[in-house]
């Protein structure tokens, strides 16, 4: 399956919780399909701006202890793709356990069939470039990446309770309108030396819709999915390739951060939801979209 493929006939009425970056992605892609959707953003501003991308705006702060009762009470699907508002285990707190909390309450309300909550391969710490999968227990190294595996907890007991969730894991995002790495290669912040060996994990913004929706249209409840590209490559190759290609001389660093080292697997996530990825390794994923801007 492939994102451009419809959602079955019993998802009519969608709810994607959080419309950012990824969430607007998803939900715009839903609405070509000619489903009904409703998405959630805090701001008024910004979710009036849904409303000409023919997705109904629902201004709703999903911490608030009614917020449950808030959302259609014909909803038979829901996205979870809320984000924290600062790097901070509180923030995290807020955005990945209370608000689907929320999502959680609600579901006892209405026609639920399916919510799919977006979270994060940040679950594993590992630092010895070792592969981890779908079915690897989670190592959090950090409080926020604790906060993660909370959230995550919560969804899964939630299905053993009777309530159809599915995890969807995402490493590293990029696409349009999110080239971090570029400006980090041009900054001279992404560079060569301590820990250049590294593994880093990326997902196309494209390759993540279409997990989202595999996940949600054919995915178990109580199943954990990766979303992650085939190929994890070392920082090193991702600082040498890139610089190329941008025509910079690859910055150099003598000191290096400490942070995980691991390899991300989605093998078994492409094979169940029978998914082929349109940018397998970063190099596509980067000249389909971001080298073509390389003289901006």
């Amino acid at each position: 399956m492939t994102a451009q493929q419809s959602l079955p006939g019993p998802f009519q009425h969608v709810v994607v919780a959080g419309c950012g970056w990824l969430g607007t992605a998803i939900a715009r892609e839903l609405v070509a399909q000619g489903h009904r959707v409703t998405g959630i953003r805090r701001n008024p501003e910004r979710a009036a701006e849904l409303a000409l991308l023919g997705i109904a705006p629902l201004v709703l702060d999903l911490t608030h202890p009614q917020a449950h009762l808030a959302l259609p009470a014909d909803t038979t699907a829901i996205v979870a793709c809320q984000s924290a508002r600062s790097d901070t285990a509180e923030g995290y707190k807020s955005a990945y356990v209370l608000a689907n909390q929320t999502l959680l309450r609600a579901a006892a309300r209405v026609p639920l069939q399916a919510l799919v909550y977006t979270g994060s391969t940040g679950v594993f710490g590992q630092r010895d470039g070792s592969e981890v999968n779908e079915f690897t227990e989670p190592s959090p190294a950090s409080t926020t990446a604790e906060v993660l595996v909370e959230a995550e907890l919560a969804l899964r007991h939630a299905a053993l309770a009777g309530i159809p969730t599915r995890i969807v894991r995402l490493s590293g995002l990029y696409g349009p309108g999110r080239w971090g790495t570029l400006q980090r290669i041009r900054a001279g912040t992404l560079a060569l030396g301590p820990g250049d060996t590294a593994y880093m994990n990326y997902c196309h913004q494209a390759d993540a819709v279409q997990v989202v929706l595999g996940a949600l249209t054919r995915g178990k409840d109580g199943a954990i999915y990766h979303g992650s590209d085939a190929h994890p490559p070392q920082r090193c190759e991702v600082v040498r390739w890139l610089a190329a290609q941008l025509e910079v001389q690859p910055g150099e660093s003598a000191t290096g951060t400490a942070g995980p080292n691991r390899r991300i697997s989605s093998a078994w996530t492409r094979q169940t939801l029978g998914l082929t990825l349109r940018y397998p390794d970063f190099k596509s994923g980067f000249v389909a979209g971001l080298l073509p801007l390389k003289v901006v």
